[in-house]
């Protein structure tokens, strides 16, 4: 990666937590409207959930869970999990991401694996389930990935911890999870964070 990078700090109760991320992504804050999506990729952005995502598993016990995270961009929510006990896989379609993302772990001393996934295409990660838990910060930006995230996720967990602001598609994506899923949601600041079990 080539592209000039910074370190962006993410203050925690259990310590802070440091990020590489490209400049020009940096210098937008996720602050606006729930429907705002930027025109840089996704997952260069240090979303509003997957910090509070963060703040959630900050001090939990997780020993010796494997957790997954979906869609994971800069991963704070996955390095959080490796920091407090987790054996954790990091997923993401951009190969870029994931670069950063174990730079990332390496910054914060924390061992955690990478692995490209597509969720249209999700053979190789249904095949490394179960899981105990799987992670999930901002993913559903469109109503199309509804679909396709509630046929992968009875696949890997029976427990799914997903952060949103409130988008349209994660509302409906609830909706549809309600006949599968138990839902228990919790506010921080504008992110709902909803913990699914599977019923």
């Amino acid at each position: 990666m080539t592209e000039e990078l910074v370190t962006q700090t993410v203050e925690l109760p259990g310590g802070e937590v440091r990020v590489f991320q490209p400049r020009e992504s940096a210098e937008l804050l996720d602050d606006a409207d729930v429907e705002w999506a930027p025109v840089l990729p996704y997952w260069s952005v240090l979303w509003r959930s997957g910090v509070a995502l963060a703040h959630e598993l900050d001090g939990m016990e997780l020993d010796g869970l494997r957790v997954v995270e979906l869609g994971c961009g800069l991963a704070v929510p996955s390095t959080v999990a490796a920091r407090v006990g987790a054996t954790v896989l990091a997923t993401d379609a951009s190969p870029e991401a994931l670069h950063l993302v174990e730079r990332n772990a390496r910054l914060n001393d924390v061992e955690l694996e990478t692995a490209m996934v597509d969720w249209s295409e999700p053979d190789d990660l249904v095949q490394r389930a179960p899981f105990d838990a799987v992670l999930a910060a901002d993913v559903l930006y469109e109503r199309t990935s509804v679909g396709p995230l509630l046929s992968l996720l009875p696949l890997l967990a029976p427990e799914i911890w997903l952060a949103d602001p409130g988008r349209d598609p994660c509302d409906e994506f609830l909706e549809r999870a309600a006949g599968r899923w138990s839902v228990e949601t919790r506010a921080r600041g504008v992110v709902r964070i909803h913990r699914l079990r599977a019923i």
